[in-house]
């Protein structure tokens, strides 16, 4: 082969290979359904440093934290929605063991137990008054949101986060996504927390608790006062709108699911149940509840057939594929083997107008 052809093939090769990492990696917050932006959590840190170079050696040495978390699972700086827990109806110490805080208790299988590790993770600086900056991108709103800091004397480069380690220094009660401020990509909530006298290491632990489910969300922020007591750069858009010290008493006022569950038959291996969950302007979350019959499965596929070809921006705890008009969903690793009676649920965003599908679910036992 002549030289000429070589460098030519050399050339194409790149340009697939560079092609095929555009496709892949996501980019941008758009991508997800919010974290605390700023004192950035560990996995949005990690992102905002790394998220564009994530092959680069250098991390390993100048960010050996973030790496340890690349190393053990990349959709956890990726997959922002999924650091969350279902079903904890507010009982957050009771299922959230101590030294897994930051990992929801190792939710979705232990994809984000790396945020639990014990180390010198990057601290952004504040002062003894700053805001903590909540972004939702999917226009969830909120029940409530809980902010801690830990306790004087609390060092998170040698000590595993425990409940007994936080006070409570900030709640914001029920907050419809419509109050939140307006913000490239959605809505940003911004809570002041102000304390005195405190310098040194921190950390700080953010509880979101969405209104369009009982989901939970939990973010770890890594912080250093240094010596100050600076007030904020920005004012606070939101104040709280109730005292930090009891839970939220007011009831969501955010509306249902736009649409009621469509069901299939319960007699076969499996059945799913499908709801939308949240609309914004141009576009809409769906959720799919797929249930296991009288026996155990294995694996699960959900079909969901539109009246016209659907967009799909992304799908969180399955694996999707659009063919004209109808959207085939395949269980990832961590949720396909289901009990007798077990259920699982998976989600996804859509762009345009969100319509009632009809669903089939078919299973390996």
């Amino acid at each position: 082969m002549s030289r000429k052809r070589m460098r030519l093939l050399v050339s194409v090769l790149a340009g697939v290979l560079i092609a095929a990492f555009a496709v892949a990696i996501p980019v941008g917050p758009a991508s997800a359904h919010g974290n605390v932006l700023s004192p950035a959590s560990r996995n949005y840190g990690c992102w905002l440093r790394w998220g564009d170079k994530f092959q680069d050696p250098t991390m390993a040495t100048a960010d050996p934290m973030c790496y340890q978390a690349w190393q053990t699972d990349v959709q956890a700086m990726w997959n922002w929605n999924g650091l969350y827990r279902e079903g904890v109806a507010g009982n957050h110490q009771g299922v959230i063991p101590d030294g897994q805080l930051c990992s929801a208790g190792q939710t979705q299988s232990g994809r984000y137990k790396a945020m639990d590790t014990v180390g010198d993770w990057k601290a952004t600086t504040v002062g003894n008054s700053f805001n903590v900056q909540v972004f939702d991108q999917a226009l969830h709103g909120a029940d409530y949101l809980w902010v801690y800091v830990t306790n004087p004397g609390y060092n998170p480069v040698t000590t595993a986060l425990k409940w007994s380690d936080l006070t409570r220094v900030a709640v914001v009660g029920n907050t419809p996504a419509s109050q939140w401020t307006a913000v490239t990509g959605g809505v940003q909530l911004n809570i002041p927390v102000s304390l005195t006298g405190r310098t040194g290491r921190a950390m700080v632990y953010t509880i979101w608790q969405a209104s369009h489910l009982d989901q939970s969300y939990y973010w770890c922020s890594d912080i250093d006062f240094g010596g100050g007591g600076t007030t904020p750069t920005t004012a606070p858009t939101t104040a709280p709108t109730t005292t930090p010290t009891t839970a939220p008493t007011t009831a969501p006022t955010t509306t249902p699911p736009t649409t009621t569950p469509t069901t299939t038959p319960t007699t076969g291996a499996c059945a799913a149940t499908y709801a939308t969950t949240s609309t914004w302007s141009g576009g809409y979350q769906g959720e799919v509840k797929v249930t296991a019959g009288s026996s155990a499965i294995k694996s699960w596929t959900v079909r969901l057939t539109y009246a016209s070809a659907p967009t799909i921006q992304q799908t969180w705890n399955a694996t999707s594929t659009v063919s004209g008009n109808v959207v085939t969903s395949t269980n990832a690793s961590y949720n396909g083997a289901l009990s007798a009676g077990g259920s699982t649920t998976y989600g996804f965003l859509g762009s345009g107008t969100a319509s009632t599908p009809t669903v089939t679910c078919t299973a390996t036992t």
